[in-house]
């Protein structure tokens, strides 16, 4: 039988890894895809590096137009990146009826829907295992693995340079700053980490698979970011004390009134095996209804790992290249007619539980004030810890953990706590998740 022919665009890291897969494991990849899949153009700008990686018998150009438009080529793999040219080429691939696999979560989760519509009409596939947690097959899972579930939430770390952050800070007590510079120092981030310890990356992320669980179109404008940037040591301490874990996490919810979209630093009970996902690692917690809760844990970046997955999309499509369109899995799982209208719901709007420091002064009636506005505004008191003052100081620390709140009554307390005299600066607000059920 014919090879697949497929067609690189851009061969760096993950492009690299994927030539390297394909070669490596070509008997293994034809005996479960049915046909043999093979490298046959790549589009690079350094096009004699590319030339070294790809190895002989692979055309390379400079220019990935020259690709896309190839009659050669019958899958395209987009690893370039960004929205710009990446979302033109993507575009310019499927009008020419070739399919598409991409790692690229930014351009899907802000294009996603323009992208999937196009390859809708053109009877083509996009795949993208690759475009979140690495070589997690997490995509699949909940496109078709889940598929009997009505999925009720997707809690996930899934920005390995965060996540070595926190780990870093947790395990050595060590500054934000300083800890981000070792990171930069190890190249687990980027010399402008922004993408990445803001939450942009893993909200790209979440935005997908919220949309493959609830059936919703991709909405990335209306996620909820914060990032890590403002996390001290003090309060990894004063959580570990508690029993809890910070983490990033990407959080999206089925509620009645529609669907939560979060990226924030999070409390998880110690206990939780997610709270325990260390280093530069992913994992993702899905809850069906009839599963309950599943873990998908691994590598989230990397060479090989990424192009595992991509890999793996390649496969899928190779198999399914000869299927009626109208009956492959949808591109978000549900039909495109049965799309959801589901709104996704303002943060003031969302319920879970807060961690809440605040410094006061070491006098009676203080925390009989903060624990009044606190009944005032519907809040609960979980637990509460006082540290000791430190010497020839009036103030200490007093951590607050609350029972599930709604976020408004949350911002409305802490403006009433920050105007009391007896309190000094800003309260800090971490949110706060079970994960139990």
């Amino acid at each position: 039988m014919k090879p697949i022919n497929v067609g690189l665009l851009g061969i760096g890291t993950v492009g690299g890894g994927t030539a390297t897969v394909l070669k490596r494991n070509a008997e293994e990849i034809s005996r479960r895809a049915g046909r043999a899949i093979q490298l046959k153009m790549v589009a690079d700008l350094n096009t004699e590096r590319a030339r070294e990686v790809a190895g002989e018998g692979v055309e390379v150009t400079n220019d990935a137009f020259n690709v896309v438009n190839s009659p050669d080529i019958d899958i395209v793999v987009e690893l370039i990146g960004g929205t710009g040219i990446a979302k033109e080429l993507v575009l310019k691939a499927i009008e020419s009826g070739k399919h598409v696999v991409t790692a690229n979560k930014k351009l899907l989760a802000e294009y996603g829907n323009e992208i999937f519509a196009a390859a809708h009409k053109k009877g083509v596939m996009v795949a993208f295992e690759a475009a979140v947690a690495g070589g997690i097959p997490i995509i699949k899972s909940l496109r078709e693995g889940l598929t009997a579930n009505r999925i009720e939430w997707i809690a996930g770390i899934i920005n390995g340079t965060s996540n070595f952050i926190l780990t870093e800070m947790r395990e050595k007590g060590a500054a934000f700053a300083d800890v981000l510079a070792e990171a930069q120092r190890l190249g687990y981030a980027e010399a402008d980490p922004t993408f990445d310890i803001e939450g942009h990356d893993a909200a790209h992320k979440l935005t997908i698979m919220s949309a493959i669980a609830f059936g919703i179109p991709v909405q990335f404008p209306k996620a909820y970011l914060e990032g890590i940037s403002r996390l001290t040591a003090e309060d990894i301490s004063y959580a570990e004390e508690l029993g809890y874990r910070i983490k990033l996490l990407g959080i999206t919810k089925r509620k009645p009134g529609g669907i939560e979209l979060r990226v924030h630093p999070t409390l998880i009970p110690e206990q939780r095996l997610i709270a325990n996902v260390n280093g530069v690692m992913n994992a993702v917690l899905v809850k069906g209804d009839a599963v309950g809760q599943t873990m998908y844990y691994g590598a989230g970046a990397g060479a090989e790992p990424t192009a595992s997955a991509v890999v793996a999309d390649l496969v899928d499509v190779t198999r399914l290249l000869t299927a009626d369109p109208h009956h492959r899995v949808p591109h978000l799982a549900f039909q495109p007619n049965q799309m959801s209208d589901l709104q996704i719901l303002p943060i003031d709007e969302i319920e879970t539980c807060y961690y809440l420091r605040l410094k006061a002064l070491d006098k009676k009636g203080v925390l009989a004030d903060v624990t009044r506005i606190l009944a005032d505004t519907d809040i609960s008191i979980d637990a509460m810890m006082q540290k000791e003052p430190k010497p020839g100081e009036e103030l200490v620390d007093v951590i607050i953990l609350t029972h599930l709140a709604v976020e408004k009554n949350i911002n409305a307390a802490i403006a009433k706590i920050e105007a009391l005299s007896t309190i000094n600066g800003s309260v800090t607000r971490i949110r706060l998740e079970t994960l139990d059920k």
